[in-house]
């Protein structure tokens, strides 16, 4: 089968990979049909590695899949021929301490597709437990499916954090999971959305997706503390994870709020600023994952209740790897990019 894989650091190649086996007992094999280029992806490419995760060259990446069942294994009861599916990426024991606690993304045995551990899903067919599949709704289409990955990921972020009826809530970084908080913080009755970023595009694709007020990173303080007299907001949420936006996130909280930590660290260390949070006794969350929260993303895109305009370009599987150069450059007033893998 053809497979686009990261290569070297910024390279990105067409392989071909052995076709996978017939579907096991419990196993659905699943002609992909679209991914999504995540955030994470863009630190694989540019970066060689994840904090301490240093890539293996080949290494196929993509873990936001939407596909077709073409063929189901014995004993698989939820799933047949045809379903639409997307893929929750965490191939998870579940007989582990974690597991058994309903905390899946925190599998002490965790396998995940994209990553060196597994292929990832810039490739035609994959072969996946039948319980790490969810059904796409019919009213999506294969680029909207894309976004139950990541979406599930804010679903999973809302079961950590509370926004309350007319809290005020900032967002640091407007790429797509910044802009997937902001819809979610709206929807969750947040009476102002503010979120910055340094790209003047991606500000007016967030105000598209329920962003009240978005601005340059060097307008943030200013902005939120004439909004919220001087209060600051109850909820910060970190999407690009550098010490000048952990800084401002904790500047912006108010006393007893909340600092919600999403984004990944490009630098190896933080120079973080502890006093802020520590004289406001700001409660701190992070994240890992999405914790099977697909079906759910799923309904809230079928119900047209979180928009998809943050997706400006849709490119056939040949451009693969000009799809990662666009999100590396930021040409093109690219927001996010999804890969038609087979039609």
């Amino acid at each position: 089968m053809r497979a686009f894989a990261l290569t070297g650091k910024q390279r990105i190649e067409e392989q071909f990979l052995a076709d996978p086996p017939p579907p096991g007992p419990g196993e659905v094999l699943v002609r992909v049909k679209a991914v999504g280029i995540c955030g994470s992806d863009m630190h694989w490419y540019n970066e060689g590695g994840i904090g301490p995760l240093q890539a293996v060259y080949p290494q196929v990446l993509g873990h936001e899949p939407a596909g077709e069942v073409i063929a189901v294994g014995k004993g698989v009861r939820h799933r047949k021929e045809g379903d639409r599916v997307s893929i929750e990426p965490s191939l998870t024991c579940g007989h582990c301490e974690y597991c058994l606690q309903g905390q899946h993304n925190n599998c002490l045995h965790c396998v995940f597709l994209g990553s060196p551990a597994a292929w990832g899903f810039f490739r035609e067919f994959a072969l996946i437990p039948e319980h790490n599949t969810d059904l796409v709704p019919d009213n999506l289409t294969w680029t909207q499916a894309t976004l139950i990955e990541p979406l599930a990921v804010i679903v999973h972020a809302l079961e950590l954090v509370t926004i309350r009826l007319g809290d005020t809530v900032a967002i640091l970084g407007a790429g797509p999971i910044g802009m997937l908080c902001a819809a979610m913080a709206k929807l969750a009755g947040a009476s102002e959305v503010f979120i910055c970023d340094k790209l003047p595009h991606r500000l007016a694709l967030a105000q598209k997706m329920g962003a009240t007020h978005a601005v340059a990173v060097h307008h943030m303080y200013e902005l939120v503390m004439d909004h919220t007299q001087g209060r600051g907001v109850d909820l910060a949420i970190d999407c690009a994870a550098a010490a000048e936006t952990i800084n401002l996130s904790l500047q912006l909280t108010r006393p007893s709020g909340v600092f919600l930590l999403i984004g990944i660290p490009s630098e190896p260390t933080l120079a973080v600023d502890l006093f802020p949070a520590m004289n406001k006794e700001i409660k701190w969350q992070m994240l890992k994952r999405s914790n099977h929260k697909g079906s759910a993303a799923a309904k809230l895109l079928a119900q047209n209740r979180i928009p998809d305009a943050l997706i400006t370009h849709v490119l056939p599987f040949d451009q693969t790897p000009r799809g990662f150069q666009m999100l590396a450059h930021y040409s093109d007033n690219v927001g996010k990019v999804v890969i038609q893998v087979s039609a």
